[in-house]
């Protein structure tokens, strides 16, 4: 038995069909040449009408840690950051044309108007990045709820000049959040298709893009000592940005340096509800549980966080990364803004923070055990992206795959959530009472053919059992949605995401882009 727990949001309908395959798993792409991602203004082509169903099936290949069974929706909600997009043919992805930009068309009506368009100088050579060289010092980016006095001091400083500067300058905080705006908000056309837009959320390219955002953000903070550094040595530089690490108990809460509003790094468009000391919430729906202390709260994030880099792919956008999201953005504002929606999220400094523990979390995945492994499909390495350097070049980036080439590192502050797995609840679970297709305005149970059963060890070794789930359609993407997928839920299980019968979640950001006709519609 499946369960679909309806949790929040502008859900409309969710259809599915049941049915019984097997498919090969495994973590290298087969190919990403151009890239879509799971909104409906960019599936728009046949294949985005296949029939919907919900099936599980076996995934043969390597071994996966098995903790649960890995959620996909549609092919794309599972390619959150670590698995293939749909693709067009034609090789792997280009660094869009700067001259070629489109205004947002299906930004919210209440949004302020905003051009999401990166700085464009005629004439400009585009360079190749750089990496730092080898000999430089290894930069440990720090926890931000542990830095101290000296660093806050020039981390504040380094955005203080970023604010100060000209609002077309590419080096400017304005053009720093514009950047992500610019790539998820359909300002651009991915090269050699036209209409299609360049997207960097829900799909493989969720990783790599963050990481460089990240990377020449914190780049940027050199800024502040370049008039006494030799041109030379910018990129020697070593250039610490703090991260948000959320996963750790004493980061659960909006750090403080964030709270002060006369510093540079505080926005006014946050939830009130949440500054310091509030604890985070990662089951977060847009209602705060305030029955609970803050270590059962504690509690409920290990749980968890533990299932998130395992089993399988894309998890970690979904959680922490949406959810934070929506947890940090104000509900006062008519769209979330600035962190609960994706076109203003970066307005707000701790999203380059936030990034960072979502590097971190890849950083982590990847040390985890042997068999998370690095990519080798050319298609994905070779896909390039463009940013400003702190020296106001446009520069053409591609394969990120190894920190360490970047010079940096982060912070230890333990991983406490590898330790904290759910304990199984005992009891019957519930019966299914219900068919597909239905609708989430409520909890959906419906029972799931397996393809096999009573498997020895070894077979459970070889092939691991994967819960599938797709046609899930959304009427409204400029509202959050979240919904949990239970498998064998008692009846006396408890109906969050911390909950050990929960295999999965699905929390989804507010974003707009070109949709056309299909304005505000989404289908997986």
């Amino acid at each position: 038995m499946i369960r679909l727990e309806r949790s929040h949001g502008e859900r409309r309908h969710a259809t599915a069909r049941c049915r019984r395959t097997s498919s090969p798993r495994s973590h290298t792409p087969s190919s990403l040449q151009t890239l879509r991602c799971m909104r409906s203004h960019l599936l728009r082509s046949k294949d985005a009408r296949k029939p919907r169903r919900l099936s599980c099936c076996k995934a043969t290949g390597g071994r996966v840690h098995r903790r649960g069974v890995l959620l996909g929706l549609g092919g794309a909600a599972t390619a959150a950051g670590l698995a293939p997009t749909t693709t067009h043919g034609g090789g792997a992805l280009a660094a869009p044309d700067l001259q070629s930009c489109h205004p947002p068309e299906d930004l919210p009506d209440t949004a302020a108007d905003v051009s999401c368009c990166l700085t464009y100088r005629p004439g400009t050579a585009i360079v190749d990045f750089t990496p730092p060289p080898a000999s430089s010092p290894l930069c440990v980016r720090p926890a931000a709820h542990l830095v101290d006095e000296e660093y806050l001091a020039k981390y504040e400083r380094a955005v203080a000049l970023m604010k100060a500067l000209p609002d077309d300058d590419p080096r400017s905080f304005a053009q720093q959040w514009r950047v992500h705006c610019a790539y998820c908000n359909g300002a651009y056309d991915q090269v050699g298709f036209p209409g299609l837009e360049l997207q960097i959320h829900s799909c493989w390219l969720f990783f790599p893009w963050h990481r460089y955002i990240k990377y020449m953000h914190a780049s940027m903070h050199v800024l502040s000592v370049l008039p006494v550094l030799p041109r030379e040595d910018h990129r020697r530089r070593h250039v610490r940005s703090a991260v948000l690490e959320l996963d750790a108990p004493g980061g659960m809460t909006l750090p403080a340096i964030y709270a002060d509003q006369s510093s540079p790094l505080y926005d006014e468009r946050r939830n009130p509800a949440h500054l310091p000391q509030f604890t985070l919430d990662l089951d977060y729906n847009g209602t705060d549980d305030l029955t609970i202390s803050r270590d059962q709260q504690i509690d409920q994030n290990l749980r968890i966080m533990y299932r998130q880099p395992d089993p399988g792919a894309g998890t970690i956008e979904n959680t922490p990364h949406n959810i934070l999201h929506f947890w940090s953005g104000d509900p006062r504002q008519p769209n979330g803004e600035d962190m609960g929606n994706f076109y203003s999220a970066a307005r707000d400094p701790v999203f380059f923070a936030h990034h960072g523990n979502v590097d971190r979390m890849w950083h982590v995945w990847s040390g985890l055990r042997p068999g998370n492994t690095a990519f080798t499909d050319p298609d994905w390495l070779d896909a390039s992206f463009l940013f400003y350097d702190e020296e106001a070049r446009p520069v053409r980036v591609r394969d990120c795959l190894d920190a360490a080439a970047l010079r940096y590192t982060y912070q230890d502050v333990g991983l406490p959530w590898l330790d904290a797995r759910p304990s199984a609840e005992a009891g019957s679970p519930e019966l299914a009472a219900d068919t597909l297709p239905a609708t989430l305005s409520r909890t959906v149970r419906v029972a799931v053919a397996r393809p096999g059963t009573s498997r020895s060890r070894g077979e459970k070794e070889d092939e691991e059992e994967v819960l599938v789930v797709e046609g899930i359609e959304v009427a409204d993407c400029s509202k959050f949605i979240k919904f949990d997928v239970f498998v064998n839920q008692t009846r006396s299980g408890a109906a969050t995401a911390a909950a050990p019968e929960c295999v999965g979640s699905v929390a989804l950001t507010p974003h707009s882009g070109r949709s056309g006709k299909d304005k505000g519609a989404m289908k997986n």
